[in-house]
């Protein structure tokens, strides 16, 4: 059996450098504001970045400002093994699981971040000043609504946005969609195949022939005019109200008006290479997560409008498993020059 990489590592050579075992894993920091990797947010991408980088000896610390995305939602659909589950219930049984590797979750905002050496200089919000060897950044998005009466305070319960989410839930009910102006018919087309009777606000937008020929395959209606307000009757969504009063009944609108603002500014700090999306600018990453910026990754709807929960799980995993092989084969090659250097 091979001997685990760890025993390996613990294995200093009694006339090694007093430094080498500064890189020892699991060795304490003697500043209790310098961490090996610092993640920023606490969501779902977040606290599976943290817990596989406790579980890999790193002493990490996740920065959580408390406002998660799907916060208005009853339920998280689609992960399995929590399908059904409140998020706000996954993220507290997702903090308990970090306790088990010494992950510590502090509340609060990075307001600023730069270059410190080969890691990172970061100050939060109340004045805290931090250093990190590495950074996972998973701030993810907030959705900006339409500025339409009524929508913002249905928003997560019958003002909806994405089927996979929630068309299960509201099958066969009558839908109404607010129309994108990148991709006026995409949404409406889409949740068609959780209700037969599904009615597209353009709310100004035009349509394409295409767009109107899929939209009569699906058996879309479309309605032009100005939407004015969302009706609600006895704490239910009853309809969308058009300029001029009229009301046309539905019982759920999908919001596909939205437009998407990630939460971004550490990573612009850093200078972060971005790009464009009808939806809006996100982070630019490879498979493993990593940003152009050298030790920074990203993970979650940061870097893209799809990331739905079991998605950014995924990738912050992915991003944790990443930024530990950098800090270890970093700290492999340098006490290897330092064992060179004894040997000249």
């Amino acid at each position: 059996m091979n001997p685990p990489v760890n025993a390996a590592l613990d294995s200093t050579p009694a006339d090694a450098a007093p430094d080498a075992a500064v890189d020892s894993p699991g060795n304490p920091s003697p500043d209790e504001n310098a961490y090996e990797a610092v993640v920023i947010g606490g969501g779902a991408a977040g606290l599976s970045a943290a817990l596989i980088l406790g579980r890999s000896r790193r002493r990490t610390l996740v920065v959580d400002a408390g406002a998660p995305r799907n916060a208005p939602s009853a339920h998280l659909q689609g992960y399995l093994s929590r399908d059904g589950m409140s998020p706000a219930e996954f993220l507290a049984v997702g903090r308990s699981e970090l306790d088990a590797y010494g992950v510590e979750v502090r509340p609060g905002e990075v307001t600023a971040v730069a270059r410190d050496g080969d890691g990172f200089a970061l100050t939060l919000a109340d004045g805290t000043a931090l250093t990190a060897r590495r950074l996972v950044v998973a701030t993810g998005l907030v959705d900006e609504l339409p500025e339409i009466e009524g929508l913002a305070e249905r928003w997560g319960r019958d003002v909806l946005h994405c089927p996979y989410c929630h068309g299960w839930e509201v099958r066969d009910r009558p839908f109404g969609v607010l129309a994108h102006p990148a991709m006026p018919a995409h949404q409406a087309l889409m949740v068609s195949h959780w209700s037969p009777d599904v009615t597209l606000f353009l709310n100004g937008v035009e349509l394409g022939g295409q767009d109107a020929r899929l939209l009569a395959a699906a058996g879309v209606r479309t309605v032009p005019g100005t939407v004015e307000g969302i009706a609600v009757e006895d704490d239910r969504v009853t309809g969308v109200r058009l300029a001029g009063g009229v009301t046309v009944g539905c019982e759920v609108v999908f919001a596909a008006a939205t437009r998407l603002v990630t939460r971004d500014g550490v990573l612009r700090q850093l200078g972060a290479e971005l790009y464009e999306t009808p939806f809006g600018s996100f982070v630019k990453v490879d498979e493993t997560g990593r940003t152009s910026v050298p030790g920074v990754w990203a993970a979650g709807n940061v870097t893209g409008p799809t990331e739905q929960v079991v998605n950014a799980a995924g990738a912050g995993y992915r991003a944790g498993t990443a930024l530990h092989g950098d800090l270890l084969m970093g700290d492999l090659a340098a006490r290897a020059a330092r064992a060179d250097g004894r040997k000249d």
